[in-house]
Parts: structure tokens; sequence; C-alpha cells
């Protein structure tokens, strides 16, 4: 523990200096960070334009620590504007709204030849409602990664090597298959059924909520390797959470018990337009309950143990005119929880997703996307299934355009064939799964 807590001081006064000389640099420029500083179009890195999906040469700018180029304004910044409807919304008072959602700046590039980040820090428009309805607004740090990456390179070998600091699992990762990079790119934060009823821990329930130390290794541009270990967001490393407290029953903190870890393993491979990656993930961690009146973690009950395992792939054409991604995950997770607050007995979970998209000189494009969720039954855990199930069939078609490579104007179509368990009457009041589809219309601008 001692040692851990000294990495983490040594890392926040890393960031520190990293921040303050990102602040240093030249006034503002109109065009986002990595634009700028490599003086490259987004489609060199961003499969078709479409971002976040990383091309080779985006996911080695990623790795060499985003230090490639010259240093340049690291301030970049994002709004979404959006409109959501769901075929029967429950009453939600913004279905049918066109809002402006939220909006994101960045700090990001190049410190020195060995150091770079990326730092997002979001405002979230419509985050919670008082008592009488009304919506109040929500600032804090969103996904966040600092490195100090190094590459040698000699006849027979090409290795690059670095050091993360960040605060979302698999945010750090340079494939579209992983959870925090893989889809939906942009969604509706509204809609209540714009995603499956359950997921495992890996796939989001830690984002900005924990810091994380890691290193890893890229070896011939084939093998790579990482393992990266979390603390809770606190004290010192506060900076890093979506703003979550003890207490807060806006942004409850999900305390950890001890360290949690991660690993990865992938292999990658380029030949012509091509490329692939096959890999593996995997995720260690004990949190603690939050009594449900106070919002205070439980910490004298035990806690809840979750192990997550996942194998992964991504497969890419990138030939103009055509770019073409495809993304396998399938996650399992068990789950044994001491307390016996989450779940009532030893559970187990499953999601899988696979998506393929395809974008036409760089402007138009298309995406569809099928995911599903299975797992043991558990009164606690699922208490809105009639089953008491968590299991769900979704799919996603999406059609975007591009007309500016900073712009896009897209919209997305989600419907359930299953959901908590069921296509008709799964909570056992009369609502079918068919209920829950969702259209999304959203335009998504970075200056």
């Amino acid at each position: 523990m001692k040692i851990i807590s000294t990495r983490f001081h040594s890392g926040c006064l890393l960031i520190g200096v990293a921040m303050l000389t990102l602040l240093g640099m030249q006034s503002a420029q109109a065009v986002p960070s990595f634009a700028n500083q490599t003086g490259q179009s987004c489609v060199a890195c961003h499969a078709g334009g479409q971002y976040p999906e990383l091309t080779p040469y985006g996911r080695m700018f990623k790795l060499t620590g985003y230090t490639m180029g010259e240093r340049s304004n690291p301030l970049a910044a994002m709004v979404v504007a959006s409109r959501t409807s769901t075929k029967n919304s429950d009453g939600s008072t913004l279905n049918g709204r066109a809002i402006v959602d939220f909006a994101s700046v960045f700090l990001a590039g190049k410190v020195t030849d060995n150091i770079g980040g990326f730092a997002q820090y979001t405002q979230s428009f419509y985050d919670t409602q008082d008592t009488n309805n009304n919506w109040t607004g929500h600032f804090a740090a969103d996904n966040f990664d600092l490195r100090y990456a190094d590459r040698q390179i000699d006849a027979k070998s090409d290795v690059v090597w670095g050091l993360t600091l960040h605060n979302n699992p698999s945010v750090q990762d340079v494939w579209n298959s992983s959870p925090a990079w893989g889809y939906p790119y942009v969604s509706t934060t509204h809609g209540a059924f714009g995603a499956l009823p359950a997921a495992t821990l890996v796939e989001g329930a830690l984002a900005q909520q924990v810091a994380g130390i890691g290193g890893y290794a890229f070896l011939n541009k084939s093998v790579y390797a990482e393992i990266t270990s979390y603390q809770t967001a606190k004290g010192s490393t506060s900076f890093l959470s979506y703003g979550s407290k003890t207490g807060d029953s806006n942004h409850p903190l999900t305390l950890l018990d001890g360290n949690a870890l991660y690993w990865r393993l992938a292999y990658t491979h380029e030949w012509g337009a091509q490329n692939m990656m096959v890999g593996a993930f995997g995720l260690n961690a004990r949190t603690f309950p939050n009594d449900s009146a106070t919002n205070m973690p439980v910490t004298d009950a035990g806690s809840t143990h979750f192990k997550d395992i996942g194998i992964d792939a991504q497969y890419q054409y990138l030939m103009s005119p055509h770019t073409f991604t495809g993304n396998f995950r399938a996650i399992h997770e068990t789950i044994n929880d001491a307390s016996f607050t989450a779940y009532a007995a030893p559970a187990s979970l499953n999601t899988l997703m696979v998506k393929g998209s395809y974008v036409y000189r760089e402007k138009y494009g298309g995406s569809l996307v099928y995911k599903t969720v299975t797992g043991s039954a558990d009164t606690s855990a699922y208490s809105f299934s009639a089953l008491n199930v968590p299991d769900a069939s979704m799919w996603t078609t999406e059609l975007f355009w591009i007309p500016l490579q900073n712009v896009r104007l897209g919209i997305q179509y989600s419907w359930f064939t299953k959901y908590a368990g069921a296509s008709s009457n799964y909570d056992g009041s009369g609502r079918n799964a068919s209920d829950n589809a969702t259209t999304y219309l959203y335009l998504w601008t970075a200056f």
C-alpha cells in the first residue's frame, strides 16, 4: 500500500507539471489539438474520419504518448446537440426535445518528447432533476490519460513501452473493441433504454471513479501487453473523479476494497490496406456496497468481488474511398457478494457485442450493431424484471454524414427483441421490449 500510494503522489506531481506546461503553450487555434500537433487530417488517426475509431497510425500516436509532431496548442472542445425519442418514454421530460446535451473541453497533446496526455472535462447540461423536476448541470473530469512513453528501434526490433495514469479501465486501450472506446461512440444520455439493462464492471461501472497506474509494451508492431493497478479516485487523486463523493445521491462514490487489477494482451497484424487484432483482457476488483439511504459506503459487512474476463477482435480495411471496421467483444463475469447487499447469491453475467461500420469517401457512413446480455437470476440485482434476470438483446443501426472533418450528423435507431428476460410484459406491469425502441438524432462538432 505504501509503495502504491507513493506512486500515486508522484503521478499527481507529474500531472501538475504536465498541465502547467500545456497551459503555457501558444494561444488557441480553432482546430482539434492532435490534428494541429501532427499536421495531419482527422482521417490519418481515425478510420474514415469517424472519431474515435483509430487507424494503425492513430494507435501508434497514442502508444507513443501523444508525442508525435511538434508541441502546439493543447486546447480543443466539442459540443453535442441531440434529440431522443423513445416509443414509450415512461414519462421522461426530455423525450422528443431537441437539446444541447453536453460540451467538453480538452487539454491534449505533447508536453516533452516522452510525455503527453489527454484530459477531458465535460459539462452535462441536463445532469439531474430536483424535487420540482427542474434540470441542473454538472461539470467535472471525464476521460483522462497521461503517459510517459519511449520507442527503441534497431535492425531486429521495434519496442514501444510506457507508463500511463488514467481514470477509466480500458480508456488507455487503442482498439475500439475495448469497453471504454467501443460502440456507441456518441449516444443518448437521457433515453432510459439506450443500452442493455445490465453490464459487467469493466464496461463502465468504474469510469471516472478510479485512478490507475499501469505499464505497457508493444513489440514489433505485433504483440501488446499491459497491467494496471487501480485505487479509488479520492484525496489527492479526486480530480480524476466525475465529482463522485461519499453520501452524494446524484454521484455516489464507488469505493474499492483495496486495489483492482486490470490486464491486457493482444496480437495485431497489418498487411496492405488491412489490419486485424485478437486479444484478451481481465479485471479483478472488489467494491463496497453503498447504503441505500445515505449513499455512504458500508465497509464492515464485506465487499462484492467481480472477476471479469473478456476476449475481443477487430478488423479494418482502410483504402479510400472505402473504410470498414468490424469489432467483436465477449465478457464473462463472476460475482460473489460477501455483503449480500447487491446480490442475493453468487452470480454470473455475460455480455456480447458485434459491430460493423462502413464509411464512403470519409463522408457517408453507417453501422449495424448487435448486443446481448445474459445472467443468473437474482432477486436483489434485477428487481426490474418479473423473472429476476438481466437477459436482453438489442440491435442498433446508425447512419451518419461528415460534411466537414470535425462535424458529424447522425441518427441511431435501437430496438430490443428481449428485455429483462422477456419480449412482452417483462416487468409484470404490461411493458414490452418493443416499447423501449429509441431514436437518437445528434449533431457532434469539435473545434
